[in-house]
């Protein structure tokens, strides 16, 4: 009789904190480096270090570059996630939003998600819309006070972002795009050529050069931040299940306002603590909701 060996546990664990820790000290990473960067510049730097580094490692592996019907579509899906996305945390961050309070605005991803996964005809319950109710009013009591009342033009960047980055992993979850870690490469490299040119459309320019804590910043968010999280990310799509892959959404913030606090003195208000339980809160419905509350089963009638 052979025994069958038990799964190893150590490249999952590897991987979820990858996600949970890596992308969750991003934010106050950033917040680092645009202390030496233009924001949009270093945003750029970011995704085209990191896409053409992964690209070049895909390359040497022997994978063929994808049709050009598939890799327009990852374009796309770059810009919309990364460009708009992750580019508005970073000028907001400039803007000098806490970078805890943009990974909270951020969580709300997955409830916007929900939201356009209906208007594709995805499915949707009860709980998750629950959720989508508890979140929104996270987001106005996060707004209605506090650090984020005071700069609305970045809070509103921050959320148009969000709604950008929710958009975007649902039409991407919906069209043809190149297989593996080439989508993630291309992706990279569209975000990082579009976020270049705003940079050099509007006028951003180094006055210094930049510090060692900025240059060690990019390097941080280019291989960590990109590379290594984002190939986490997809190992784990592929081996656990959805709702254990996006358990980062309600990670993030709280591992982000942690660090915000312990290393760049950041503070919350008790309005903004509890924005952040309420939010964190939705999001966990949203994603766990329908393993929380399971559906109960159609049974049909036998036809004759």
């Amino acid at each position: 009789m052979t025994l069958r060996r038990a799964p190893n546990v150590l490249p999952l664990i590897a991987a979820l904190f990858a996600l949970y820790f890596i992308w969750g000290s991003t934010y106050l990473v950033i917040r680092i480096g645009v202390e030496s960067w233009p924001p949009m510049m270093m945003a750029g730097l970011r995704f085209l270090l990191a896409g053409g580094v992964l690209l070049a490692v895909l390359l040497l592996r022997g994978e063929k570059l994808p049709s050009l019907h598939a890799a327009a579509n990852a374009a796309v899906v770059g810009v919309l996630l990364l460009a708009m996305g992750n580019g508005a945390v970073t000028v907001a961050e400039h803007q000098h939003v806490p970078s805890g309070l943009a990974a909270v605005m951020v969580a709300t991803v997955p409830l916007f998600a929900m939201c356009f996964s209906r208007l594709f005809g995805i499915a949707t319950r009860w709980i998750e819309w629950l959720g989508i109710g508890i979140g929104l009013s996270g987001i106005i009591l996060l707004n209605s006070g506090g650090h984020l009342a005071g700069n609305p033009w970045a809070a509103l960047m921050i959320l148009v972002g969000s709604l950008s980055w929710a958009f975007g992993s649902v039409w991407g979850s919906r069209v043809n795009l190149p297989l593996g870690m080439m989508a993630g490469a291309i992706e990279m490299l569209a975000a990082g050529i579009v976020l270049l040119t705003a940079s050099l459309i509007s006028g951003e320019q180094l006055t210094q050069s930049p510090s060692l804590s900025g240059i060690m910043a990019l390097g941080y968010l280019s291989l960590f931040g990109s590379v290594i999280a984002i190939s986490a990310y997809m190992f784990l799509i592929r081996n656990v299940s959805p709702a254990i892959a996006t358990s980062y959404a309600y990670v993030n913030p709280v591992v982000a306002v942690l660090l915000g606090i312990a290393f760049a003195g950041e503070s919350l208000s008790g309005r903004e603590w509890l924005a952040l339980g309420i939010i964190v809160s939705a999001v966990i419905l949203v994603t766990l909701g329908k393993y929380l509350v399971p559906a109960k089963p159609v049974v049909k009638p036998c036809e004759p």
